[in-house]
């Protein structure tokens, strides 16, 4: 038995909303992020909308300094210093002083692709012979891990700073990669998340593979349906999500406010072998994944009251849900709860983990379970096995007491947290 894990900070910059307050009512409300871009619709992209969080500049200000904002284009880091940043002051939490970083702190700090848009600035003045015009920041800017250097920096974390990167597993995986280091007593404190560009540039991979809706470029809310019978694709989003995990010791020792216990969890791969492929999950791995956390966390399939799906509205979710109930032996009434908040902001790809997860943690403070929007006729094979109660199209009142929450990504990569109430 390793050392009791909990939640004691969130931060979000999420499409539907910026700051916990914006993100929590928009989710009660079944406020949508997704918008039309005219931008792609200048570039000729099938798909014509995206959702992308509204950042004003007055509030970048609040979290740059002067110097690092000087020729700063990178949306993900943006939104990944914001989230990061108030989820360590939600946790109450102090930075370190100038003279010595704080050895029992860390970040691990996930994103796909990072600064899409500053590479692309910098490949036109490398190609215009001006490569002294690039700049200090270029390469912090670039590299993957700028994002936790960043965050690594302003907390002044001594311990294990680093970024993950598993495509659309990375919030997911990164939250188990802090769990275990605090459980095994390697740290204290974990700054967790992750991040994702915005723009064309990372969106226009998926465009060409004809996998985004085409159809709802004039009805923007209405195009992300998960477990929808007219399903017609994921919506890209982009954004960031934060939590701040810590030892229930350290927690309880400074009075902390503790949101959600940290069971465990599990992490695998499917090889790419079977029906496995670089996009399509291996169901075997999936239902495999989903057991090793429940084993993981020391619960039974029967306790799980609540899953937040990965359901990325794709001809794909009812064979996660029929993985979910074989993982658990669950179906019909018995099914617990599920939801997926992917009709609400798309699928942001790399950031979709973290910020799901900072949706699935705020449902045990609102002891409500959020609903699934655009989801009026449930996909008939999701139905056969789910009754159709156990999928609430607005939130409900329900005091939530297990959450299991799972990521599924490109190159048949897996992830699956279970989530607790906490009680001592």
């Amino acid at each position: 038995m390793g050392k009791r894990v909990v939640i004691t900070g969130l931060g979000v910059c999420a499409p539907n909303g910026v700051g916990l307050e914006a993100f929590t009512s928009a989710l009660q409300e079944g406020k949508s992020g997704i918008r039309f871009q005219p931008k792609l619709q200048e570039l000729n992209f099938g798909c014509q909308i995206a959702a992308e969080p509204l950042v004003k500049d007055n509030l970048v200000h609040q979290y740059f300094s002067p110097l690092q904002l000087r020729g700063l284009n990178a949306s993900g880091i943006v939104y990944g210093v914001i989230a990061g940043t108030d989820a360590w002051n939600d946790a109450g939490l102090p930075i370190a002083d100038k003279e010595s970083p704080d050895w029992d702190n860390g970040v691990i700090f996930g994103t796909g692709i990072l600064g899409v848009d500053k590479f692309r600035e910098s490949i036109h003045l490398v190609d215009a012979q001006n490569v002294r015009r690039l700049g200090s920041t270029t390469v912090i800017q670039t590299m993957a891990s700028g994002v936790s250097a960043y965050l690594g920096g302003i907390i002044g974390c001594g311990n294990q700073v680093t970024t993950n990167s598993s495509a659309c597993t990375t919030g997911t995986e990164g939250l188990i990669m802090a769990y275990d280091r605090i459980a095994s007593g390697r740290a204290k404190r974990i700054l967790t998340g992750s991040c994702s560009d915005s723009g064309p540039y990372v969106w226009g991979g998926f465009d060409a593979m004809r996998i985004l809706p085409t159809t709802y470029n004039d009805n923007a809310t209405k195009a992300s349906r998960p477990m929808s019978a007219d399903a017609a694709g994921f919506v890209p989003g982009s954004g960031a999500g934060a939590l701040v995990l810590e030892s229930l010791e350290s927690a309880q020792a400074r009075g902390a406010r503790i949101y959600a216990e940290v069971l465990g969890g599990a992490v695998n791969s499917g090889g790419q072998r079977g029906e496995g492929s670089m996009t399509a999950p291996n169901s075997i791995a999936v239902q495999r994944c989903i057991r090793e956390a429940i084993e993981n966390a020391g619960i039974q399939p029967s306790d799980v009251d609540s899953i937040n799906g990965h359901l990325t509205a794709t001809t794909k979710d009812p064979t996660e849900i029929e993985n979910w109930s074989k993982a658990l032996n669950r179906k019909g009434t018995d099914f617990p709860y599920v939801n997926s908040f992917k009709g609400l902001f798309g699928h942001c790809l790399s950031a979709a983990g973290s910020i799901e997860s900072v949706g699935t943690i705020l449902q045990f403070k609102e002891n409500q379970i959020f609903g699934n929007v655009n989801c009026e006729e449930i996909h008939p094979e999701i139905t056969d096995l789910v009754d159709a109660s156990k999928i609430p199209r607005k939130t409900i009142s329900h005091p939530t007491k297990t959450i299991a929450k799972a990521s599924f990504g490109f190159g048949d990569v897996n992830a699956c947290v279970i989530f607790k109430a906490f009680s001592e």
